[in-house]
């Protein structure tokens, strides 16, 4: 008996390593040491910084993988991998540096992991950080035929006088809320749950808040296409990836825009994660009326006859990252992203307060 009999092919993972090579080395900053194959990755801090400081994150993609592997596409979990953790990384106002990734499957199955090595790839190019390693985990039994698992880990660099905390948040600053691309990568096994047991309806999100009719219950395909999602089938809208918003945010920065705190939305929504970016004795005042609710927001409502509550402790509702800006610094915060073809709104207002979001939820 061998390994390869016991389930674990190791010539196949040399030439996976072998097959992913050039993608990786796409991803390379000039401050990467050595090459793809080592023990661990080297990478040199970039110079320029007085005081620098190493900011880390790390996360997964969740069931979203659950569909990806239903309907046998694997290209775009890769962008949500690195796009959970650099978005993170960035609302301390860091530039991401280098990722790393955890992959662990069954049995390796190089065309589909390639495909999700692309995404990685895409993704660092996206947020310009150096795909520096990762690991392959092949485990048979552990996993079922087809099944993979996800995990992201990134650091970032920011000069310390530049760091957001919190304290520079001031009473009267204005949130800007960038959109979202969809449902992101939080709220899947609710997304799941909905698409197997509740069938579509053609009320609108209004009419569902005040109808307290019974609806029927059966299976509805990810290829089935909702009128509210314009022709479009619910795969194809809920595996569009998370927003990277890298750049954009931190050319803004570059360009003058002072930003005073950020907050990245995930799990939880805008309730849970907008209060971390706040200062001591402060909450925020959101208008939920100021921006545009993408069409899969309405449809989960209806599918699922979701509440308010539910809808917004659960998605980003349309908007995946904030920024905390003075007054007089809204309007060139939002023409700058108008500029960057990402869309941008006054969504609210900080207060006075005790760490909360008002306005939102009844």
């Amino acid at each position: 008996m061998d390994y390869r009999e016991a389930g674990v092919d190791v010539e196949a993972g040399r030439a996976f390593v072998e097959k992913i090579r050039t993608l990786v080395q796409s991803t390379h900053r000039p401050e990467v040491l050595g090459g793809l194959g080592g023990f661990s990755g080297c990478f040199q801090l970039p110079g320029g910084y007085q005081e620098p400081v190493l900011v880390s994150g790390t996360d997964g993609v969740g069931t979203k993988l659950k569909l990806a592997q239903d309907l046998n596409c694997h290209n775009t979990v890769g962008i949500d991998l690195v796009a959970m953790c650099v978005n993170d990384v960035l609302t301390s106002g860091a530039e991401p540096l280098f990722f790393l990734d955890y992959l662990a499957t069954g049995k390796l199955n190089s065309e589909q992991l390639t495909q999700v090595v692309a995404g990685i790839t895409q993704g660092c190019r996206l947020s310009g950080c150096a795909l520096l390693g990762g690991e392959t985990a092949e485990m048979p039994g552990f996993y079922q035929p087809g099944e993979y698992d996800l995990a992201g880990f990134c650091v970032g660099i920011v000069e310390k006088s530049q760091m957001l905390n919190g304290s520079q948040v001031q009473v009267g600053d204005i949130a800007i809320g960038l959109a979202s691309q969809g449902v992101h990568s939080n709220g899947f096994s609710l997304v799941r749950k909905i698409v197997s047991e509740f069938s579509a309806n053609s009320q609108s999100f209004q009419e569902r808040e005040s109808d307290s009719q019974e609806k029927s219950s059966q299976p509805v395909a990810w290829d089935a296409r909702p009128e509210q999602l314009a022709g479009q089938s619910l795969g194809e809208v809920l595996l569009k990836p998370t927003q990277i918003y890298v750049k954009p945010v931190l050319e803004a920065r570059r360009a003058g825009i002072e930003i005073h705190g950020m907050a990245h939305i995930t799990g939880g929504g805008l309730p849970e994660n907008l209060p971390r970016c706040l200062g001591a004795n402060q909450s925020i005042q959101i208008n939920p009326n100021s921006w545009v609710v993408p069409p899969i927001f309405h449809w989960l409502a209806d599918a699922g006859q979701l509440s308010t509550d539910t809808l917004f402790n659960t998605f980003n509702m349309g908007i995946g990252f904030v920024l905390l800006v003075s007054p007089e610094q809204a309007e060139p915060t939002l023409r700058w992203f108008e500029s960057q073809d990402i869309a941008a709104y006054k969504i609210g207002e900080v207060i006075n307060g005790s760490g909360s979001v008002v306005g939102l939820l009844a």
